[in-house]
């Protein structure tokens, strides 16, 4: 079963802009579009916008095909927040990025992009900005489109196991019983953290918080 997965609504006419408001906010959870996708480590990002676009009543997501992305906009305090997340696969998720900041006038300094960490075990979340992808091809071409100053939410998906295993087998694996019991703790942090980055004024913060105690 797909988690905290929310069906597009292609026909809705949700406004573009908005004027007026003190400060755009992007956020970006990273993902792959596909039903065999749903549940697996590399989609935590998408999982994670899903949970906080429901928790914050955001409208349906909307496609946008000249975007590569599913955008929904919506008001929190003084900021106008856009929600996303890529079509395009995640190793090209920087095309998307890139066109939704253009098209929104967004700047990287007010991106933050949401996804998995292999090199961060299950039940720590780390924020910072900027850094290198360390591995992550989504990362790394958000990167390679202009996104260097971008914020970072970064999920452990971590330790590999079994070592032996591929990385890329490893990540585009489902979750076990043991991790999926924790989402609801994992998406009360992230939410948490969300919040804080809007009403911070997109200010980001660098630190490692644990949802396992």
């Amino acid at each position: 079963m797909a988690l905290f997965q929310k069906r597009p609504d292609v026909g809705s006419t949700q406004p573009i802009y908005s004027l007026g408001l003190e400060t755009m906010i992007l956020i970006v959870g990273l993902g792959n579009i596909g039903k065999q996708y749903d549940s697996t480590r590399h989609n935590i990002g998408f999982a994670v916008v899903d949970r906080f676009a429901a928790k914050q009543d955001f409208p349906s997501w909307i496609i946008k095909k000249d975007l590569k992305s599913m955008i929904s906009v919506h008001t929190m305090g003084s900021a106008r927040v856009v929600l996303m997340k890529p079509t395009s696969f995640m190793n090209n998720s920087g095309e998307a990025v890139q066109a939704v900041q253009r098209f929104y006038r967004i700047d990287p300094a007010k991106t933050l992009i949401v996804h998995d960490e292999l090199d961060i075990d299950f039940g720590q979340i780390r924020t910072r900005m900027g850094g290198g992808p360390a591995g992550h091809n989504g990362i790394k071409s958000i990167i390679e489109h202009g996104g260097e100053e971008t914020g970072r939410m970064r999920i452990g998906i971590g330790p590999k196991k079994p070592e032996a295993i591929d990385n890329t087998d490893f990540v585009l694996a489902k979750f076990s019983p043991d991790e999926t019991k924790h989402f609801e703790a994992l998406t009360r942090e992230t939410n948490s953290i969300l919040t804080e980055y809007i009403y911070g004024n997109g200010q980001l913060t660098a630190e490692t918080r644990s949802f396992i105690v």
